[in-house]
């Protein structure tokens, strides 16, 4: 190259996101892995679940990922537990979600906040007791503190209000997809309200169960990296005509519009009729 100014700008540039890319693991290894998981052997891989997400983020406090299992849920085998995580997000901890052989399939996607270039990870516990890892690389920028617009008064109004979809052609004993839609702001307490330019405490989403019959589906511990508005694509095994239930508790509520429909640990439920 005839440009050594040009040349040298090119090396260091590829110098530090190597560097960038080297590091990527650091915040795992000195802080993460033995607080979520001591003295456990994780292998990476992705023959057991695969996770999915886009390389650069359009949004990043709506950043879609996916997480793709190899094997379907049975009996003798099944995935037990999927956690995700964020290495560079203030509260790396997005959720902890628990799988049943009633699950069908221990595939998960949702849309969570990224707070900055970093590591997103999903840790598989399998009923045999080995854990597994997949992870991605997302460059992302401010998710967590991403503004929360100027109607959160109306958006608490609409607290606690569920919908499910599925797809057609549900089938009797065959994993059959399902969305769960929930209205809900989940503030993180790093967004300043655009009116009053005050930070809003944080209130979100903690808790959240699903089951078919009474048998259980997903269960899920979840914290603020979550999207506003959570919405969980999840599958589940209809083994007849029922009831596909979702039941989800908040840590507080704060807005005087909603704050008759919304008190501290309440329990919101919605349910749907499955007719296969």
């Amino acid at each position: 190259m005839k440009n050594p100014q040009l040349l040298a700008t090119i090396l260091l540039f590829s110098f530090c996101a190597l560097a960038q890319a080297e590091g990527d693991d650091i915040t795992w290894n000195t802080s993460l892995k033995s607080q979520f998981f001591a003295g456990k052997t994780i292998e990476e891989s992705d023959s057991v679940i695969e996770l999915e997400a886009p390389y650069r983020a359009e949004d990043p406090a709506i950043v879609p990922i996916k997480v793709s299992s190899k094997f379907a849920q049975s009996k003798d085998k099944y995935i037990k537990k999927i956690w995700l995580l964020v290495d560079k997000n203030p509260f790396p901890f997005v959720g902890e979600f628990e799988f049943f052989p009633e699950s069908g399939k221990a595939d998960l996607a949702m849309r969570i906040r990224v707070n900055t270039y970093s590591n997103i990870r999903a840790i598989a516990e399998t009923n045999d007791g080995k854990f597994t890892m997949s992870k991605k690389f997302v460059k992302a920028s401010g998710g967590c503190s991403a503004p929360i617009g100027a109607d959160l008064d109306e958006a608490m109004s609409r607290i606690g209000k569920v919908k499910f979809r599925l797809d057609d052609g549900v089938k009797n004993g065959e994993a059959s997809l399902a969305q769960l839609m929930i209205s809900h702001p989940n503030l993180t307490g790093m967004q300043m309200d655009q009116i009053t330019r005050f930070v809003r405490k944080s209130h979100f989403i903690d808790q959240l169960k699903v089951s078919f019959n009474n048998k259980p589906v997903l269960n899920a511990k979840i914290d603020i990296a979550i999207s506003a508005d959570p919405n969980f694509r999840f599958y589940f095994v209809p083994d007849k005509a029922g009831e596909l239930k979702a039941e989800f508790t908040d840590i507080s509520c704060e807005s005087p519009i909603s704050r008759d429909a919304c008190k501290k640990g309440s329990s919101y439920t919605q349910s749907y009729t499955v007719s296969p």
